[in-house]
């Protein structure tokens, strides 16, 4: 597979990527991403440029928010946005990857695999793990992107990060936590920051939530049977 160097200029403007094995290792995972998206439904985006900007960039604007050598669980991992970018730029950082869908895993083990990426891949629902001894709270740092509103997200997340860690959450900028504060509060946390940012070629403004867990976790959180959803806090 023979690399272009001339991709990746916005990663590369803003300082994102820092080494010719970081391009080499994203170019890849670019080519797999759009490989087995004509055979399963991983992204509705399929321009190069859009890609980058809209899946690289905005993964790769939160990395500097992890602390160094933490387990990290990402939770509806999809087609591995935050956590690819993530693992090909933060290689201390050991992932298991949460997705309920099984094709969407085969595809995030492969990715992997092929590019000896620092993971795991789990095919469970998050409210399930949240409720297995083996997870619950066992992880340092939570994270999610585009999975569901920052209340209902709040329930699936928490209860897997241990006390002291801090569950990252990237969103689009709206009053989301605001209507997550009660969620928040109920499920061990408090709020820490935020980090806003502006992508390229005027595709949005983002936000990621920094949420400490001060707290453990109810044992009755998360609720199961959907509520999570249908009746978040």
């Amino acid at each position: 597979m023979c690399y272009n160097y001339g991709m990746f200029d916005v990663l590369k403007e803003k300082n994102l990527i820092s080494s010719k094995a970081e391009e080499e290792k994203l170019y890849k995972f670019l080519i797999l991403l759009k490989e087995w998206n004509e055979k399963f439904n991983l992204t509705s985006i399929k321009n190069d440029l859009e890609i980058e900007i809209k899946h690289f960039e905005d993964s790769l604007y939160g990395a500097f928010l992890f602390s160094e050598n933490k387990s990290v669980v990402e939770i509806g991992s999809g087609g591995g946005f935050p956590s690819m970018p993530l693992m090909i730029k933060r290689n201390d950082l050991k992932f298991t990857l949460v997705e309920s869908v099984g094709k969407k895993c085969e595809f995030l083990k492969h990715v992997i695999s092929t590019l000896n990426l620092n993971g795991v891949v789990l095919n469970k629902r998050a409210e399930d793990l949240g409720k297995d001894k083996v997870y619950r709270e066992s992880f340092d740092i939570v994270t999610a992107r585009a999975v569901a509103s920052l209340n209902t997200l709040s329930e699936y997340t928490l209860p897997l990060i241990k006390k002291g860690g801090q569950f990252i959450a990237y969103k689009s900028v709206n009053d989301e936590l605001c209507l997550a504060k009660n969620a928040i509060n109920v499920l061990g946390g408090k709020f820490n920051n935020e980090y806003r940012y502006s992508l390229s070629n005027d595709c949005g403004e983002r936000v990621i939530y920094i949420i400490d867990k001060v707290n453990p976790t109810p044992a009755n959180y998360p609720r199961g049977n959907g509520k999570e959803r249908s009746k978040p806090l």
